[in-house]
């Protein structure tokens, strides 16, 4: 039995990930921390955990805890992942792994003689749908890759309209706003259905003057396989879309990445569908990957060494990183 010690409480951990961590064998989520008082006690209490912490640091260094999940914003992952590498514990980091590629590298370079694991819970590489999607691109069916389009826009959500902050909207911790948090997800997968991306540039704005964080990025890229790359992301419109196009000389595909609407290829030979299932709790089959990573050798799609990749791709739209 693997106990996990789960480091924040927040809607995450509530609804998409912590559940996980009770339902996969040979997991035991054993301990929780929060900072804000009452907190940890009131979420172990209330999904059956044994132990809880007001002090992260304790539960790092509970010698029953034998992994580590950090839940929290972005801005604390370096601090506490360095905690948890020294403590010499298996880790699991929320995405965005770290504020920019610099900590994320720190992680890395903390964890690297420690010979452990470190996850990053970039969970869509696990989701059946977008599994499906690259047996389509590895099997050749739209032939080779040539260009990549993304589409988002959305409005502003009515907490963003009363200019309340949250982590998403902070310079400091997201400069590149919404972008930091949902962009991170796509760009991620792109990278996971289409290889590495070797250069990426871009441009932000800030449009409406809500928060201190871009609430527009437009960028173009280029994969290590040759194929182009452009997006484009709002958060300052009325229109609401998601859309994906993968380019082939034989076909092309398009899928969302957060929109549950069936996912198409293209092609002389036809349409072919496949519905993007959401399982619940959504991390589960992430969840389930790490225990197979860990018990059986077969390899997590999702470490610290992809998502540190997806970092510099996003601080290299962002204008962070030269």
């Amino acid at each position: 039995m693997l106990r996990w010690g789960l480091i924040g409480c927040g809607d995450v951990s509530e609804k998409k990930s912590g559940p996980a961590y009770h339902q996969v064998e040979g997991f035991e989520l054993y301990a929780v921390s929060a900072r804000s008082p009452g907190k940890a006690e009131d979420y172990a209490k209330r999904h059956q955990i044994p132990c809880f912490y007001n002090d992260a640091i304790k539960l790092i260094n509970d010698p029953k805890v034998d992994a580590v999940y950090i839940a929290t914003p972005p801005d604390s992952h370096l601090s506490l992942a360095l905690d948890v590498a020294k403590a010499g514990k298996i880790c699991c980091i929320e995405k965005p792994m770290a504020v920019n590629f610099s900590e994320c590298q720190q992680i890395l370079k903390a964890f690297e003689p420690t010979h452990l694991p470190c996850f990053v819970a970039y969970y869509r590489r696990c989701l059946p749908g977008f599994k499906q999607i690259k047996s389509w691109l590895d099997d050749g069916l739209i032939g080779r890759v040539s260009h990549v389009n993304w589409q988002y826009s959305r409005a502003p959500s009515e907490l963003d309209k009363s200019c309340t902050p949250n982590w998403r909207t902070q310079h400091a911790i997201a400069p590149g706003g919404y972008f930091d948090d949902l962009a991170s997800h796509g760009i991620d997968i792109l990278t996971f259905l289409l290889g590495p991306i070797v250069s990426a540039k871009g441009m932000t704005t800030n449009i409406l003057g809500l928060y201190s964080s871009a609430d527009a990025v437009v960028a173009n890229w280029l994969f290590e396989n040759g194929a182009t790359g452009v997006g484009a992301w709002h958060f300052a419109t009325e229109l609401y879309q998601d859309k994906v196009q993968i380019l082939g000389d034989k076909g092309h595909i398009e899928f969302g990445v957060f929109a549950e609407t069936p996912a198409k290829l293209v092609s002389k030979a036809g349409t072919i569908e496949c519905v993007m299932p959401k399982p619940d709790p959504i991390q589960g089959p992430f969840v389930q990957a790490i225990a197979d990573h860990l018990n059986h050798g077969i390899q997590h799609p999702s470490t610290a060494f992809s998502a540190a990749h997806t970092s510099w791709v996003m601080d290299h739209i962002l204008g962070t990183l030269a």
